[in-house]
């Protein structure tokens, strides 16, 4: 599984001491879950209001920072595409997958300074990863546009015959070019009425020239047809073969036009494979600008999710179990099968911490919640996908 529970409990004699009565109640004799010490560092505390106050913006900042971090991981899915069975390889924290990361957490000294206060810290998180959610949303647009304009442009050069582009499909000795009166002129005919129009075409207006049809392609509904006329027919012609269900095209054979639509054609499918990883035989990638920020971003905004984590526990740990700071914070992975009892262990384990819980009536202190327990908890759920890879 991966879901994580992340607790702190009150030191006993030490906070040794505490690990270990939990360890004890947890691993001794029914193996409910896989625990782990984490590492908080010593947090400038500051004033009771101020860590009320705090306890209120990093619930919301928590809740912020994993919605980033879920976006950066479905917009990689996004952007994969057909590869998608990649995205977790390439959802990683400090280069390491995230369970590894956040069982081995160590705080980020370079980043957050522990001389910073504890609002300092939380809005240097805020600020960065706001950062990231902005250029998120900005690299995001470009890609899609891109993304768009490319799937206009195969649309137009896929489907029926009476709608896509036929420029990869003429070729320039199909048309009487240059001529003063004489014009090619490109029909669209349903397979069932080919008989019909090798019958009909020439009468369809009076300056048609005769035996002039050619079939130049056929799809798996219809064909095109070339026929030459008098430009003054054009007109009449048009109207009588929309009356026998013989579609003209509107079309005009122009080199240079043709030309700049293969060349969009070709830029735009270059770029958008320039900004994303294409696996090849499974083995290597080549890996694009876009996905590179990708991955470099989730693990920035993966990093700071966990540290903020690390600052509500810290925080609801002075608040409910007071100074000086003397508290264990622990990780335990549970299976699905022993949540419901690894609750009740818990429950036991710590409900004598209930009845000392004076701090209850403190506004902000987020007790309220629906997840209320003796012990300080918050849930760390590694499955940021929508979908499952």
């Amino acid at each position: 599984m991966s879901e994580f529970w992340l607790i702190s409990a009150p030191g006993e004699k030490t906070c040794q001491q505490t690990w270990d009565t939990m360890m004890a109640a947890t691993t001794r004799n029914n193996n409910l879950s896989t625990n782990h010490k984490f590492n908080i560092p010593d947090l400038k505390v500051g004033t009771l209001d101020v860590l009320v106050g705090l306890s209120d913006e990093l619930a919301k900042l928590d809740s912020f920072v994993e919605g980033v971090v879920k976006k950066v991981a479905q917009y990689m899915a996004d952007v994969l595409e057909d590869s998608r069975d990649k995205v977790q390889e390439n959802l990683l924290a400090n280069g390491v997958d995230l369970v590894t990361y956040i069982t081995r957490f160590q705080w980020d000294m370079a980043k957050y300074p522990i001389k910073q206060s504890l609002k300092n810290i939380s809005e240097i998180i805020s600020k960065q990863v706001s950062q990231i959610d902005n250029d998120l949303k900005s690299r995001a647009s470009a890609y899609n546009n891109l993304k768009g304009n490319l799937q206009n442009l195969e649309r137009k050069n896929a489907g029926s015959l009476l709608t896509r582009s036929l420029a990869d499909i003429v070729k320039k000795e199909d048309f009487v070019l240059d001529s003063e009166y004489l014009i090619t002129q490109l029909v669209v005919v349903p397979k069932v009425a080919y008989t019909d129009w090798q019958k009909t075409y020439e009468t369809l207006a009076e300056m048609v020239v005769p035996r002039s049809s050619n079939l130049l392609f056929e799809d798996n509904d219809s064909g095109l047809f070339g026929v030459t006329l008098f430009r003054k027919a054009i007109d009449d012609f048009k109207h009588k073969a929309r009356e026998n269900k013989f579609t003209v095209r509107d079309f005009q054979y122009n080199e240079e036009e043709m030309k700049a639509d293969k060349e969009e054609m070709t830029r735009l499918s270059t770029d958008k494979k320039k900004q994303f990883v294409t696996v090849l035989n499974c083995v290597s990638s080549l890996q694009g600008p876009l996905v590179r920020w990708l991955k470099v971003n989730f693990s920035e905004a993966f990093i700071a999710w966990i540290h903020i984590k690390a600052l509500r526990v810290f925080v609801e740990s002075v608040l409910r179990y007071g100074l000086p700071v003397n508290f264990q914070a622990m990780l335990l992975q549970p299976s699905k099968k022993t949540m419901k009892k690894l609750r009740e262990v818990l429950n036991d384990l710590y409900k004598h911490l209930d009845s000392s819980a004076c701090a209850m009536d403190i506004p902000g202190l987020n007790l309220s919640q629906q997840e209320y327990y003796p012990y300080v908890y918050y849930k760390i759920d590694c499955n940021l996908l929508e979908f499952k890879v």
